[in-house]
């Protein structure tokens, strides 16, 4: 059964899953993060502007097939439309479907959007329905431990 986390009070969503995503990658995990279509715009300008030592390999799920089937992180608005890898990286609003078909799924809650935290206590009734344990890290206990 998939594993489902949700990672609570990040402060910028978009920084935590760039930064997500460099740690799964030197893992040598195989991601694809999903969300909104302008979410996924953004977060692929700062993977590529990053820096020089931390660069993060990763392509856009519309790209060229080669480079798209090389790539350690994937940018996807339907994870359906990709082949399965490791992990889910979800930035959106609802369970994406398909979800069931990585071996992890990892929610990003905002710190500061209460809009964002609504939804992710919704998702996580959801995912409870459908029988998943769900492991909890809270990023504001992680930062100051």
């Amino acid at each position: 059964m998939t594993e489902v986390s949700f990672h609570f009070n990040a402060p910028d969503k978009l920084a935590y899953a760039c930064r997500f995503a460099r740690k799964a990658m030197r893992h040598g995990m195989r991601l694809v993060v999903t969300g909104r279509a302008s979410d996924l715009q953004a977060l692929d300008r700062m993977m590529w502007n990053i820096g020089p030592t931390d660069f993060v390999a990763h392509a856009v799920a519309q790209g060229d097939p080669d480079v798209v089937h090389a790539s350690p992180v994937l940018l996807a608005a339907d994870p359906m439309q990709v082949a399965p890898r490791d992990m889910l990286l979800n930035l959106g609003e609802h369970i994406p479907s398909g979800f069931e078909q990585f071996q992890r799924v990892v929610e990003v809650v905002s710190a500061t959007d209460e809009e964002d935290r609504q939804g992710a206590r919704h998702r996580w009734r959801q995912y409870k329905a459908q029988g998943y344990e769900i492991v909890r890290h809270d990023l504001v206990l992680k930062d100051n431990a």
